[in-house]
């Protein structure tokens, strides 16, 4: 499926997103130990376009910067050097 840039079915879209659900579960409770989770790596990106497997692995950074700002809080830098 690498090499056609067509969009994909409704059937290949729900293929992708049950692979990229079922990686980020493991990754979950893992804490993030890819290798743990290398099988359902390689089934989210067969089953997913390359561009989406970038997208999502973007959005998942992102994700988790957001989730450790609302954990951690916010501490904005320039006050960092001011103590």
């Amino acid at each position: 499926a690498a090499g056609r840039m067509a969009a994909p079915t409704m059937e290949e879209r729900k293929a992708c997103w049950g692979a990229r659900d079922e990686f980020w579960q493991c990754l979950d409770s893992h804490g993030d130990d890819a290798a743990k989770c290398e099988k359902l790596r390689r089934a989210f990106e067969s089953r997913c376009p390359q561009q989406w497997v970038k997208h999502f692995d973007k959005r998942r950074d992102f994700l988790k910067y957001k989730k450790k700002l609302e954990t951690e809080g916010y501490r904005p830098p320039e006050a960092a050097g001011k103590s």
